[in-house]
Protein backbone atom coordinates (compact mmCIF):
# COMPACT_ATOMS: atom_id res chain seq x y z
CA UNK A 1 0.00 0.00 0.00
CA UNK A 2 2.50 2.71 1.05
CA UNK A 3 5.22 1.20 -1.74
CA UNK A 4 2.34 2.26 -4.33
CA UNK A 5 2.13 6.05 -2.99
CA UNK A 6 -1.04 5.07 -0.77
CA UNK A 7 -0.38 7.15 2.74
CA UNK A 8 -2.07 4.78 5.36
CA UNK A 9 -4.43 7.38 7.51
CA UNK A 10 -6.05 6.64 11.14
CA UNK A 11 -8.49 3.95 10.01
CA UNK A 12 -5.49 1.78 8.80
CA UNK A 13 -3.44 1.58 11.03
CA UNK A 14 -5.77 -0.28 13.60
CA UNK A 15 -7.26 -2.90 11.49
CA UNK A 16 -3.11 -3.53 10.82
CA UNK A 17 -2.38 -3.86 14.54
CA UNK A 18 -5.17 -6.20 14.96
CA UNK A 19 -4.01 -8.44 12.06
CA UNK A 20 -0.72 -8.59 13.45
CA UNK A 21 -2.17 -10.09 17.21
CA UNK A 22 -4.16 -12.51 14.97
CA UNK A 23 -1.17 -13.65 13.71
CA UNK A 24 1.05 -12.91 16.28
CA UNK A 25 3.17 -10.73 14.69
CA UNK A 26 4.95 -8.63 17.33
CA UNK A 27 8.26 -7.14 15.68
CA UNK A 28 5.60 -6.00 12.73
CA UNK A 29 3.27 -4.52 15.07
CA UNK A 30 6.16 -2.32 16.47
CA UNK A 31 7.09 -0.95 13.90
CA UNK A 32 3.51 0.13 12.62
CA UNK A 33 3.75 1.47 15.81
CA UNK A 34 6.22 3.70 15.21
CA UNK A 35 5.31 4.55 11.94
CA UNK A 36 1.96 5.66 13.01
CA UNK A 37 4.22 7.89 15.66
CA UNK A 38 6.09 9.30 12.54
CA UNK A 39 2.94 9.95 10.69
CA UNK A 40 0.91 11.52 13.46
CA UNK A 41 -1.65 9.21 14.07
CA UNK A 42 -0.29 7.50 17.56
CA UNK A 43 -3.04 10.01 19.57
CA UNK A 44 -6.07 8.33 17.81
CA UNK A 45 -7.71 6.77 20.48
CA UNK A 46 -9.05 3.53 18.46
CA UNK A 47 -5.30 3.34 17.97
CA UNK A 48 -4.00 3.46 21.06
CA UNK A 49 -6.70 1.22 21.80
CA UNK A 50 -5.82 -1.56 19.87
CA UNK A 51 -2.05 -1.15 20.70
CA UNK A 52 -3.10 -1.47 24.66
CA UNK A 53 -4.59 -4.85 23.55
CA UNK A 54 -1.67 -5.40 21.06
CA UNK A 55 0.83 -5.47 23.74
CA UNK A 56 -1.32 -7.04 26.82
CA UNK A 57 -1.78 -9.91 23.94
CA UNK A 58 1.91 -10.68 24.05
CA UNK A 59 2.79 -10.42 27.86
CA UNK A 60 4.21 -6.76 27.08
CA UNK A 61 1.92 -4.91 30.13
CA UNK A 62 4.45 -2.19 30.49
CA UNK A 63 4.02 -0.61 27.33
CA UNK A 64 0.63 -1.34 27.80
CA UNK A 65 0.39 0.52 30.65
CA UNK A 66 2.92 3.15 29.12
CA UNK A 67 0.10 3.91 26.06
CA UNK A 68 -2.68 4.09 28.20
CA UNK A 69 -0.75 6.61 30.96
CA UNK A 70 -0.23 8.91 27.49
CA UNK A 71 -3.45 9.04 26.26
CA UNK A 72 -5.15 12.56 26.37
CA UNK A 73 -8.49 10.98 25.38
CA UNK A 74 -9.76 7.76 26.79
CA UNK A 75 -13.35 5.82 25.86
CA UNK A 76 -15.05 3.38 27.81
CA UNK A 77 -13.11 0.74 25.38
CA UNK A 78 -9.91 2.04 26.90
CA UNK A 79 -10.17 1.83 30.74
CA UNK A 80 -11.90 -1.71 29.89
CA UNK A 81 -9.15 -2.83 27.75
CA UNK A 82 -7.14 -1.80 31.03
CA UNK A 83 -9.37 -3.75 32.92
CA UNK A 84 -9.23 -6.68 30.55
CA UNK A 85 -5.82 -7.16 30.40
CA UNK A 86 -4.64 -6.72 34.11
CA UNK A 87 -6.97 -9.34 34.88
CA UNK A 88 -5.18 -11.23 32.09
CA UNK A 89 -2.23 -11.13 33.45
CA UNK A 90 -2.85 -11.84 37.04
CA UNK A 91 -2.86 -8.03 38.35
CA UNK A 92 -6.46 -8.31 39.91
CA UNK A 93 -5.71 -5.30 42.78
CA UNK A 94 -4.36 -3.15 39.92
CA UNK A 95 -7.02 -4.01 37.75
CA UNK A 96 -9.63 -3.14 40.13
CA UNK A 97 -7.78 -0.35 40.84
CA UNK A 98 -8.26 1.25 37.13
CA UNK A 99 -12.10 0.02 37.78
CA UNK A 100 -12.67 2.03 40.33
CA UNK A 101 -11.77 4.95 38.46
CA UNK A 102 -13.74 4.66 35.26
CA UNK A 103 -15.82 7.51 34.91
CA UNK A 104 -18.37 5.55 33.01
CA UNK A 105 -19.03 1.55 33.69
CA UNK A 106 -20.78 -0.90 30.99
CA UNK A 107 -21.64 -4.51 30.93
CA UNK A 108 -18.38 -5.51 29.46
CA UNK A 109 -16.36 -3.44 32.23
CA UNK A 110 -18.46 -4.97 35.08
CA UNK A 111 -17.93 -8.34 33.32
CA UNK A 112 -14.32 -8.18 32.82
CA UNK A 113 -13.36 -7.66 36.63
CA UNK A 114 -15.96 -10.08 37.61
CA UNK A 115 -14.53 -12.57 35.71
CA UNK A 116 -11.37 -11.88 36.64
CA UNK A 117 -12.75 -13.03 40.06
CA UNK A 118 -14.23 -16.15 39.15
CA UNK A 119 -11.06 -17.30 37.06
CA UNK A 120 -8.64 -16.29 39.82
CA UNK A 121 -10.43 -18.24 42.46
CA UNK A 122 -11.94 -15.58 44.54
CA UNK A 123 -15.97 -16.52 43.52
CA UNK A 124 -17.26 -15.01 46.63
CA UNK A 125 -15.58 -11.25 45.10
CA UNK A 126 -17.09 -12.05 41.92
CA UNK A 127 -20.52 -12.79 43.62
CA UNK A 128 -20.08 -9.26 45.51
CA UNK A 129 -19.18 -7.12 42.27
CA UNK A 130 -22.58 -8.46 40.71
CA UNK A 131 -24.75 -7.51 43.56
CA UNK A 132 -23.07 -3.89 43.52
CA UNK A 133 -23.78 -4.29 39.11
CA UNK A 134 -27.22 -5.36 39.78
CA UNK A 135 -27.79 -1.78 42.67
CA UNK A 136 -26.22 0.43 39.84
CA UNK A 137 -28.84 -0.96 37.61
CA UNK A 138 -26.35 -2.68 34.97
CA UNK A 139 -27.98 -5.15 33.09
CA UNK A 140 -25.82 -8.24 33.43
CA UNK A 141 -25.08 -9.82 29.87
CA UNK A 142 -24.50 -13.52 28.74
CA UNK A 143 -21.12 -13.84 29.01
CA UNK A 144 -22.14 -11.80 32.81
CA UNK A 145 -23.67 -15.20 33.69
CA UNK A 146 -21.42 -17.33 32.52
CA UNK A 147 -18.75 -16.16 35.05
CA UNK A 148 -21.10 -15.81 37.05
CA UNK A 149 -21.40 -19.89 36.63
CA UNK A 150 -17.77 -20.14 37.01
CA UNK A 151 -17.76 -18.96 40.36
CA UNK A 152 -20.41 -21.55 41.19
CA UNK A 153 -18.43 -24.42 40.21
CA UNK A 154 -15.62 -22.84 42.63
CA UNK A 155 -17.67 -22.38 45.15
CA UNK A 156 -19.30 -26.12 44.94
CA UNK A 157 -22.63 -24.13 45.04
CA UNK A 158 -25.79 -26.01 43.26
CA UNK A 159 -27.98 -24.02 44.84
CA UNK A 160 -26.08 -20.33 43.85
CA UNK A 161 -26.08 -21.99 40.47
CA UNK A 162 -29.35 -22.53 40.33
CA UNK A 163 -30.51 -19.21 40.88
CA UNK A 164 -28.13 -17.95 38.49
CA UNK A 165 -29.85 -20.57 35.88
CA UNK A 166 -33.19 -19.05 37.36
CA UNK A 167 -32.15 -15.46 37.15
CA UNK A 168 -31.12 -16.43 33.22
CA UNK A 169 -34.66 -17.93 32.66
CA UNK A 170 -36.69 -14.99 34.81
CA UNK A 171 -34.54 -12.18 32.30
CA UNK A 172 -35.12 -13.94 29.17
CA UNK A 173 -31.73 -15.52 28.03
CA UNK A 174 -32.50 -18.36 26.03
CA UNK A 175 -30.38 -21.39 26.31
CA UNK A 176 -27.57 -20.12 23.73
CA UNK A 177 -24.21 -22.24 23.11
CA UNK A 178 -21.72 -20.22 25.51
CA UNK A 179 -24.45 -19.74 28.32
CA UNK A 180 -26.21 -23.62 28.31
CA UNK A 181 -22.45 -25.49 27.71
CA UNK A 182 -21.82 -23.05 31.46
CA UNK A 183 -24.64 -24.49 32.95
CA UNK A 184 -23.84 -28.09 31.94
CA UNK A 185 -20.22 -27.66 33.22
CA UNK A 186 -21.72 -26.27 36.34
CA UNK A 187 -24.20 -28.92 37.02
CA UNK A 188 -21.97 -31.65 36.23
CA UNK A 189 -19.50 -30.52 38.53
CA UNK A 190 -21.51 -29.15 41.34
CA UNK A 191 -23.04 -32.82 41.22
CA UNK A 192 -26.17 -32.71 39.22
CA UNK A 193 -26.41 -34.61 36.56
CA UNK A 194 -29.98 -34.82 36.01
CA UNK A 195 -29.83 -30.81 35.56
CA UNK A 196 -27.17 -30.88 33.04
CA UNK A 197 -28.90 -33.34 31.31
CA UNK A 198 -32.02 -31.52 31.12
CA UNK A 199 -29.83 -28.51 29.71
CA UNK A 200 -27.85 -30.23 27.44
CA UNK A 201 -31.70 -32.12 25.97
CA UNK A 202 -33.45 -28.23 26.08
CA UNK A 203 -30.53 -26.61 23.75
CA UNK A 204 -31.30 -26.54 20.07
CA UNK A 205 -27.70 -25.86 19.16
CA UNK A 206 -24.63 -27.19 20.25
CA UNK A 207 -21.07 -27.08 19.60
CA UNK A 208 -18.37 -29.31 20.13
CA UNK A 209 -17.74 -28.02 23.60
CA UNK A 210 -21.17 -28.36 24.86
CA UNK A 211 -21.01 -32.26 23.21
CA UNK A 212 -17.90 -32.73 24.99
CA UNK A 213 -18.96 -31.30 28.38
CA UNK A 214 -21.84 -33.66 28.84
CA UNK A 215 -19.86 -36.67 27.78
CA UNK A 216 -16.82 -35.71 29.86
CA UNK A 217 -19.08 -35.56 32.69
CA UNK A 218 -20.89 -38.34 31.79
CA UNK A 219 -17.75 -40.62 31.87
CA UNK A 220 -15.91 -38.87 34.82
CA UNK A 221 -18.77 -39.41 37.41
CA UNK A 222 -19.68 -43.21 36.87
CA UNK A 223 -22.19 -43.04 33.58
CA UNK A 224 -20.02 -45.12 30.84
CA UNK A 225 -22.50 -46.32 29.31
CA UNK A 226 -24.52 -43.18 28.62
CA UNK A 227 -21.36 -41.36 27.69
CA UNK A 228 -20.62 -43.90 25.27
CA UNK A 229 -24.33 -44.24 23.87
CA UNK A 230 -23.88 -39.87 23.71
CA UNK A 231 -21.05 -40.42 21.68
CA UNK A 232 -22.59 -42.56 18.92
CA UNK A 233 -25.69 -40.40 18.50
CA UNK A 234 -23.02 -37.21 18.79
CA UNK A 235 -21.61 -39.25 15.30
CA UNK A 236 -24.71 -40.32 14.12
CA UNK A 237 -26.20 -37.01 14.49
CA UNK A 238 -26.65 -34.95 11.06
CA UNK A 239 -24.97 -31.75 11.73
CA UNK A 240 -23.05 -32.94 14.57
CA UNK A 241 -19.60 -31.50 15.29
CA UNK A 242 -16.74 -34.15 14.53
CA UNK A 243 -15.12 -35.60 17.84
CA UNK A 244 -11.30 -34.03 18.48
CA UNK A 245 -8.93 -34.90 21.45
CA UNK A 246 -11.09 -34.04 24.14
CA UNK A 247 -14.43 -35.73 22.77
CA UNK A 248 -11.58 -38.75 23.43
CA UNK A 249 -11.14 -37.69 27.12
CA UNK A 250 -14.58 -38.45 27.70
CA UNK A 251 -15.14 -41.40 26.03
CA UNK A 252 -11.55 -43.56 27.71
CA UNK A 253 -12.74 -41.63 31.22
CA UNK A 254 -16.07 -43.84 30.39
CA UNK A 255 -13.98 -46.67 29.15
CA UNK A 256 -12.48 -46.54 32.94
CA UNK A 257 -15.20 -46.14 34.88
CA UNK A 258 -17.07 -49.24 33.48
CA UNK A 259 -13.61 -51.20 34.08
CA UNK A 260 -13.84 -52.31 29.98
CA UNK A 261 -10.25 -52.89 28.74
CA UNK A 262 -11.49 -53.70 25.41
CA UNK A 263 -13.68 -50.91 24.73
CA UNK A 264 -11.08 -48.85 25.90
CA UNK A 265 -8.59 -50.33 23.41
CA UNK A 266 -11.32 -50.28 20.95
CA UNK A 267 -12.09 -46.77 21.28
CA UNK A 268 -8.06 -45.41 21.66
CA UNK A 269 -7.38 -47.18 18.84
CA UNK A 270 -10.16 -45.47 16.48
CA UNK A 271 -9.43 -42.20 17.59
CA UNK A 272 -5.87 -42.74 16.24
CA UNK A 273 -6.92 -44.29 13.24
CA UNK A 274 -10.25 -43.28 12.26
CA UNK A 275 -9.89 -39.76 13.13
CA UNK A 276 -6.21 -39.58 13.06
CA UNK A 277 -6.28 -37.73 16.30
CA UNK A 278 -2.48 -38.08 18.23
CA UNK A 279 -2.65 -39.30 22.01
CA UNK A 280 -2.35 -36.63 24.17
CA UNK A 281 -1.33 -37.16 28.26
CA UNK A 282 -5.28 -37.84 29.47
CA UNK A 283 -5.75 -40.44 26.87
CA UNK A 284 -2.90 -42.50 28.13
CA UNK A 285 -3.50 -41.92 31.96
CA UNK A 286 -6.74 -43.38 30.66
CA UNK A 287 -5.39 -46.54 29.23
CA UNK A 288 -2.34 -47.40 31.87
CA UNK A 289 -5.11 -47.06 34.55
CA UNK A 290 -7.20 -49.96 32.41
CA UNK A 291 -4.19 -51.71 31.39
CA UNK A 292 -2.92 -51.65 35.08
CA UNK A 293 -6.01 -52.90 36.46
CA UNK A 294 -5.90 -55.99 34.16
CA UNK A 295 -2.18 -56.61 35.28
CA UNK A 296 -0.46 -55.83 31.70
CA UNK A 297 2.39 -53.92 33.05
CA UNK A 298 4.25 -54.60 29.45
CA UNK A 299 1.73 -52.09 27.76
CA UNK A 300 1.87 -49.77 31.48
CA UNK A 301 5.40 -49.71 30.72
CA UNK A 302 5.48 -48.98 26.93
CA UNK A 303 2.41 -46.19 27.32
CA UNK A 304 4.56 -44.79 30.07
CA UNK A 305 7.78 -44.59 28.19
CA UNK A 306 5.18 -42.90 25.27
CA UNK A 307 3.86 -39.86 27.42
CA UNK A 308 7.70 -39.27 28.63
Amino acid sequence: MISRGFPPDKFTFPFVIRACVSSSYFRLARVVHGLAIKTGFSNDVFLQNNLIDFYFSFGHKFCACKVFDKMSVRNVVSWTTMVSGLVDSGELDTARAIFEQMPTKNVVSWTAMIDGYAKNQQPEQAFQLFRRMQSENVMPNEFTLVSLLKACTELGSLNLGKWVHDFALKNGFRLEVYLGTALIDMYSKCGSLEDAKKVFDKMRKKSLATWNAMITSLGVYGFGEEALALFTTMETMNGAPKPDAITFVGVLCACVQANDLTQGCKYFEYMTQHYGISPISEHYSCMIELYSRAGMLDEVERLSKAIR
